[in-house]
């Protein structure tokens, strides 16, 4: 019977949420904070106010004090609308997922979301933070019919989607008697690369250039100067030339061009990899060679499964090779 307890609780935690907090997996688009969303409870300070009240309610009426009651309920009223102001700091917050970069493994993942204020009122010190790391550590203010952007931060492990945990607003503001919180669940998500391999290994020596850049298949002989292209290495350009017709005063780029053995191409091939390589170290140094062969400058053709991209440069190229490493054997690999 230990086995189906924990399916039942978290089963029983989901509804919960989705009733009481309005939680799905997910929220995609924009969404409204409204009073339902907002949950609010005394805070210790509002604890000891509450039994300070009693006291002083206490003492006048054992010594009928009429200044007693009014400074009494003067000091409820305050109490009572810091509970309302409190609640209204958060209730009304539109709140919109922003745009979060793709990162290594091992990376810091970071979330970028938007507090939209369109009441006539600022809002202060709101706390923003992800559930699963407790208390919220990011603080803003969003001035009115203004926004504000948060970031927030989560750890990474392993390659593939990370869905944006649950974020959790919360502030105390104007008196710190009462704490308001709520929750929302933004469809936000980091696309986490495969770790580059450490230490890096040698890019592969078939179809490859050399280190200065000249290919395996005979001698290359330098026929002369022509116009920079895209997809030049860096280190054929001919800087004496360069250096006589300055770029910035009307010259151009240019590079050393050479006959009868052409850079060799780069390719990137996953089925060519030991077999006897954990999967994962595979994707780890092919994301290392993609990486090396782009700081080289070396165009580079990459072949995964069902990818098979020709030699280029660049950072879509880039990008394309990344993702299709960090999505390898996924569902869909959307």
């Amino acid at each position: 019977m230990a086995g189906p307890l924990p399916s039942l609780q978290r089963l029983y935690r989901r509804a919960r949420d989705q009733w009481l907090f309005q939680l799905g997996p997910s929220e995609p688009g924009e969404v409204t904070l409204t009073m339902r969303r907002v949950f609010i409870v005394p805070t210790r300070p509002g604890m000891a106010f509450a039994g300070l009240l009693l006291l002083m309610l206490i003492g006048a009426l054992n010594y009928n004090l009429g200044l007693g009651f009014a400074l009494t309920f003067f000091a409820g009223a305050c109490a009572v609308a810091d509970m309302v102001q409190t609640a209204h700091n958060l209730a009304r917050l539109r709140l919109a997922p922003g745009r979060a970069q793709p990162v290594f493994a091992g990376e810091a993942a970071q979330f970028e979301l938007l507090v939209h204020n369109q009441s006539k009122h600022d809002r202060y010190a709101v706390w923003l933070g992800f559930q699963a790391d407790g208390e919220p550590r990011q603080v803003t203010d969003v001035p009115a019919g203004g926004a504000s952007v948060v970031k927030l931060t989560a750890a990474t492990s392993g390659r593939g989607w990370l869905e944006a945990p649950r974020v959790r607003l919360v502030t105390r503001f104007p008196l710190g008697l009462f704490r308001a919180w709520s929750y929302w669940r933004p469809a936000l998500r980091v696309l986490v690369y495969p770790a580059p391999e450490l230490p890096p290994q040698p890019l592969p020596s078939s179809g490859a250039a050399s280190e200065d850049g000249h290919g395996t298949v005979g001698l290359d002989n330098f026929a002369g100067i022509r116009s920079y292209q895209p997809g030049d290495p860096m280190r054929h350009l001919a800087w004496r030339q360069i250096a006589r017709h300055d770029p910035a005063l009307g010259g151009q780029l240019v590079t050393k061009h050479f006959d009868g053995g052409a850079v060799a191409e780069l390719c990137l091939d996953f089925a060519e990899l030991p077999p006897q390589l954990d999967l994962e170290l595979k994707l780890s140094r092919m994301a290392r060679w993609v990486l090396e062969a782009e700081q080289r400058a070396l165009p580079y053709s990459f072949r995964l499964a069902q990818h098979d991209y020709g030699p280029a440069l660049g950072d879509a190229h880039q990008a394309a090779c990344l993702r299709a490493l960090a999505l390898f054997g996924s569902e869909g690999q959307s």
